[in-house]
């Protein structure tokens, strides 16, 4: 076959594999008009109207109101939709979560304990890596992610060692569920350069065997970060085969809007691909690293057209400015209820130091982006806090919406003082039911741990606030969330600040209109009102009839744009 007739097979070949490719990844159609009648329409608008019925024209909402208003509008080419007393609201917006890394289990070792998976001790966390090793070509970095020291029975974190026994010829390295926290082999160390002479960098910590410098592989923090990066480096088809796995997860639990908050510039531009390209249905809002986004603006990759389409959009720029509670890595201004490593006064520290931090939110104030920034401990908030209110002195501006995400132990009267600054909290409420024992027991004690997520001082303060599951650290169930905000119950079934508790519809606006608002996209979902996209979720009852039983719940149906993307029944 000559050079010639070989180019031409092949530019067939690949042309007419992309033809079958776009078939199988083109976007669902709307229909011309449909409408859903019969049902309980929580509108999520101004006054939450509650109305029985809603005509859809195309991709957007055309109007509500009764049965008899909807169906006037019916002709032949209607399709009608009977919601049969269910209830229709907006879909769901992921407020702050990762996407698509919910689907992290394709690649690697859910090793996830009670009540999220089913690993109890680190004989059988070893177990669960060996499995994924023995089917690995050589040299292939085994990873599992979600263990907690804290629920395994030996209390403690695996070891170096002892990830050294499940290969001798993979790198191995495991996710704490906190997502702050990395253990390593021998090989993957070496993969990174870490070592006996390794520094700890700024914001995090090498931790060393007793009486050495020798790394004994938990990594916290920022020296987790190469780590990362290698786990995170996948081939494309592990990567489409993630993205394919969340996406089902988020619109069976009728998310429409998914963010992918602190993501890395290759990955933001592979999600950028595959939304084109039609494999993510959903909306997706990307909430680049502050360095990451320094590097996309330095070397020309953040392109309008990439990045600024009606199904995803650059959001806000992310700072992590300290660690996770679990983890005893979040900032406090009191120390830890139980002394870490025996240390009385030990508070956890920043991940960027408070000068730093200064410097990164004023350089992006000045610039127009919005600002998100991770702060869990009260000692970091208020550093947040004073950056955002340096900012603002220094460079006045109408709406900032700064983001506090997770802001899991502000005190009440950092609450009254995001009012006044105009910070919105995103809450990680659901941490009452994962880890609030622990929080009580454990990390900060029974006056703190109550106070935690504090959607109450934040309704009284006139906050709009949100709430998240930040998946993959939980699993993308936004109704554990509004469940989490209105009984703080623990695992255990004890209530965890009763006086923190709203009302349901508040909690269901923070994972709706208000979670919209936040990142300036409340003009066109997050509420039912014409001319908004039409981005429904149908619910097999009621939240407002038997509250406590919302989180059971089915999602019946998902729609982004008008097409379904998901149907239970």
């Amino acid at each position: 076959m000559s050079w010639k007739t070989w180019l031409a097979v092949t530019v067939a070949f690949a042309a007419g594999a992309f033809t079958l490719f776009s078939i199988a990844t083109r976007l669902p159609a709307a229909p011309e008009h449909q409408v859903f009648v019969n049902g309980e329409v929580l509108t999520m608008d101004a006054d939450n109207r509650v109305v029985q019925a809603l005509s859809v024209r195309s991709e957007r909402i055309e109007a509500l109101g009764s049965n008899a208003e909807i169906m006037a509008l019916v002709t032949d080419r209607t399709e009608i939709i009977d919601l049969g007393g269910r209830t229709l609201l907006p879909g769901f917006i992921d407020a702050h979560g990762h996407f698509p890394a919910s689907g992290l289990d394709t690649v690697a070792a859910d090793l996830n304990s009670p009540p999220l998976g089913t690993i109890t001790d680190i004989d059988g966390l070893l177990a669960a890596l060996q499995q994924r090793a023995a089917a690995a070509p050589a040299g292939e970095w085994i990873t599992g992610f979600g263990y907690d020291d804290t629920l395994l029975a030996e209390r403690r974190h695996p070891t170096r060692e002892e990830l050294d026994t499940v290969s001798s010829e993979h790198p191995v390295a495991i996710l704490h569920i906190s997502g702050h926290m990395v253990v390593a082999n021998s090989a993957a160390l070496t993969a990174v350069g870490i070592d006996a002479d390794s520094e700890n960098p700024e914001g995090g910590v090498i931790a060393r065997r007793p009486g050495s410098r020798e790394p004994n592989g938990l990594l916290e923090e920022t020296a987790r970060l190469p780590v990362v990066a290698k786990m995170l480096d996948l081939g494309a088809l592990d990567f489409l085969g993630m993205i394919r796995a969340a996406v089902r997860e988020y619109a069976q639990y009728g998310v429409t809007t998914a963010q992918s908050g602190g993501v890395a510039p290759d990955m933001a531009r592979g999600l950028s691909l595959a939304s084109r390209l039609g494999v993510i249905p959903l909306r997706l809002l990307l909430f680049p690293m502050e360095e990451d986004f320094r590097q996309l603006i330095a070397d020309g990759s953040y392109s309008p057209d990439d990045f600024e389409r009606e199904r995803l959009q650059m959001g806000a720029v992310k700072i992590i400015a300290d660690g996770s509670i679990q983890g005893f890595t979040g900032y406090l201004t009191r120390p830890y209820h139980t002394p870490y490593h025996g240390d009385a006064d030990y508070r956890g520290y920043p991940a960027v130091l408070r000068e730093r931090l200064f410097e990164q939110v004023l350089a992006l104030h000045r610039g127009g982006y919005q600002i998100a920034v991770h702060g869990n401990g009260d000692a970091s908030i208020d550093d947040i806090l004073d950056a955002f209110a340096a900012a603002q002195a220094a460079h006045p501006a109408a709406d900032p919406r700064f983001l506090l995400i997770h802001s899991q132990m502000a005190r009440k009267d950092q609450i009254e003082r995001m009012a006044e600054l105009g910070v919105t909290p995103s809450f990680f409420a659901a941490h009452t039911w994962y880890w609030g024992d622990r929080h009580r027991d454990i990390f900060i004690g029974p006056e703190r741990a109550a106070q935690i997520s504090p959607g109450a001082w934040a309704q009284q303060a006139g906050l709009r606030f949100t709430s998240h599951m930040d998946t993959p650290v939980t699993p993308m169930r936004p109704l554990q969330a509004v469940w989490s905000m209105v009984y703080r119950e623990t695992v255990s079934g004890e209530v965890l600040g009763p006086e923190q508790r709203i009302d349901v519809m508040t909690a269901l606006r923070a994972v709706t209109i208000d979670a919209a608002w936040q990142i300036f996209q409340e003009d066109n979902r997050g509420s039912l009102e014409p001319g908004k996209y039409a981005d429904l979720v149908l619910l097999s009852g009621s939240p407002l009839r038997d509250s406590h039983a919302l989180r059971q719940l089915q999602v019946d149906g998902t729609w982004v744009n008008g097409a379904r993307i998901y149907k239970r029944r």
